[in-house]
């Protein structure tokens, strides 16, 4: 193996979109439910994390969708801040870094990723490249996300191994021809990667 390829959300670092609901129920009368099912899993996300829309067209849309009394500022600090880091994989980073190349592989937008630059910044700073939906317009798991960190991998695709939290974005990088683990915080990743022959 020559590149191994990290996910963020869930893997790099954990996140919960009820941090952000928490702050804002108070501001509208939706429930929680309700929030999470007018803007999560929603076209509002999808175009953001694909760089469609702004991020001033995207607060707007979702301040409107969840009928909120905050300001705009309000909203935009509450969206950002959702993460905490996932010490198993902040900390296997460095261990990998100097024989490995390392790449970040994020379905994400500008206010998430602006957000996770800043407070991840020590461990994203031993990445060799971070390949970020909303840059380059398309998400896991279109093929075109998979090509365009194929372009960065500096190997062939049997020598890539993929980790990310979700089974369907497995499933695509291993039809783009890489290794992949989903990643569960239990089942022991250092592990998993050395029976791909990873040196951990």
């Amino acid at each position: 193996m020559k590149t191994i390829i990290f996910d963020f959300g869930n893997v790099v670092g954990f996140f919960d979109h009820r941090r952000t609901l928490r702050r804002l129920t108070p501001h509208t009368d939706l429930t929680r439910d309700e929030m999470m099912a007018c803007v999560y899993d929603s076209v509002v996300e999808d175009e953001y994390e694909r760089g469609v829309i702004s991020t001033a067209d995207a607060l707007g849309k979702i301040h409107a969708l969840w009928r909120l009394r905050c300001d705009l500022d309000f909203l935009h600090q509450s969206v950002a801040d959702i993460f905490w880091p996932n010490p198993e994989v902040c900390g296997l980073v460095p261990r990998l870094r100097p024989r490995y190349r390392i790449l970040l592989g994020s379905n994400t937008n500008d206010i998430h990723a602006r957000q996770f630059r800043r407070q991840f910044a020590d461990v994203l700073a031993r990445f060799d490249a971070l390949v970020l939906s909303f840059e380059i317009g398309c998400r896991k798991p279109s093929a075109g996300f998979y090509a365009h960190c194929q372009s960065l991998a500096q190997a062939d695709p049997n020598e890539i191994v993929f980790i990310d939290d979700l089974p369907a974005n497995i499933e695509a990088a291993k039809a783009h021809g890489w290794h992949g683990i989903v990643y569960r915080p239990e089942n022991g990743l250092a592990d998993k990667l050395r029976r791909l022959g990873v040196d951990v």
